[in-house]
């Protein structure tokens, strides 16, 4: 199986990119680098983490080190575009282990806001202070010397951003692989209304745009694909040719209420929400999550 791919930069103020996919939570974790001076941005890295034992381990976010280390890059910033409900953010121990800062968009304190209450955590912080920077739509910042765009692309959920680097868009869970089309967005704070309008406006960016998707699910049993662009997306997403708005909220709406929660929604949220740190040890050395539930009512189960 392919898991790992190396897009080239198309020449002044592109980015080469790195994709690395993690096959047990089908997300895709990317060094964007500057060709000119060797700095680099990650953006979504995974943590390792398995349910049935509760083992944690940084065999993902190591292998991100490694390439950094082989290529001779300087990591400047930790990126995450959403908090995530399908596996552990490695922001924060990347972070130790580089001292680069972290960041995420601004919405994230309304993220944080809800699943305080959904977890019982009166006196948790939701101020976004657990990262070093919050972006705001419109923001701009750099990797090196390239200029890095910030767009607001809610709908999946209410602070998932699009980091647009020259002639490369990191867009999350908005828009798959056109054969397997659209994200859902029936989590707590999803609105498909909100997806649409979102998706609309990184399909406006240039046509030859190179938009990395953050998972691929690999229908009928095709290789792994993280990479696609603006052109491919509007003439191919199966969710999308001669679609308007509304038929797109029906059909989004009633696909989501027929699918199953990710299946580590519950334990990764909490961790995320803290920019991927762990729960602190309890008396006796050990961490504890804390799964609520019939928390999430209506879910459909598997």
């Amino acid at each position: 199986m392919k898991t790992f791919s190396l897009s080239r930069s198309t020449g002044a103020g592109s980015p080469e990119v790195a994709g690395f996919f993690d096959p047990k939570t089908f997300s895709v974790q990317y060094v964007v680098s500057d060709p000119v001076t060797g700095k680099c941005a990650i953006i979504d890295p995974v943590y390792d983490f398995d349910e049935k034992s509760g083992a944690t381990a940084s065999h993902h976010a190591d292998e991100l080190l490694d390439y950094v280390d082989e290529q001779g890059l300087e990591v400047q910033w930790i990126l995450d575009t959403h908090p995530h409900a399908d596996h552990f953010s490695a922001a924060r121990y990347l972070k130790e282990k580089t001292g680069a800062p972290t960041a995420i968009g601004e919405k994230v304190v309304d993220v944080q806001q809800l699943w305080k209450k959904l977890y019982h955590w009166p006196d948790f912080p939701a101020d976004g202070s657990q990262w070093d920077q919050l972006f705001a739509d419109g923001d701009s910042f750099r990797i090196g010397e390239l200029e890095v765009q910030v767009m607001f692309s809610p709908g999946h959920t209410l602070a998932s951003i699009t980091y647009v680097v020259g002639d490369a868009a990191f867009i999350h869970d908005t828009l798959f692989q056109p054969d397997f089309g659209t994200a859902r967005a029936d989590f707590p704070g999803g609105d498909a209304h909100q997806l649409w309008c979102s998706i609309q406006a990184i399909l406006s960016l240039p046509d030859k745009t190179r938009l990395f998707t953050g998972h691929d699910y690999m229908p009928d049993g095709r290789e792994p694909e993280w990479e696609s662009t603006v052109h491919e997306q509007r003439s191919h997403n199966t969710h999308l040719v001669d679609v308007d708005m509304d038929e797109f909220v029906t059909m989004r709406d009633k696909r989501d209420r027929e699918l199953p929660m990710p299946k580590l929604i519950l334990h990764s949220l909490q961790v995320n929400i803290r920019g991927g740190q762990l729960p602190v040890p309890e008396a006796n050395g050990k961490r504890y999550l804390k799964i609520p539930l019939d928390a999430l009512e209506g879910a459909a189960w598997e």
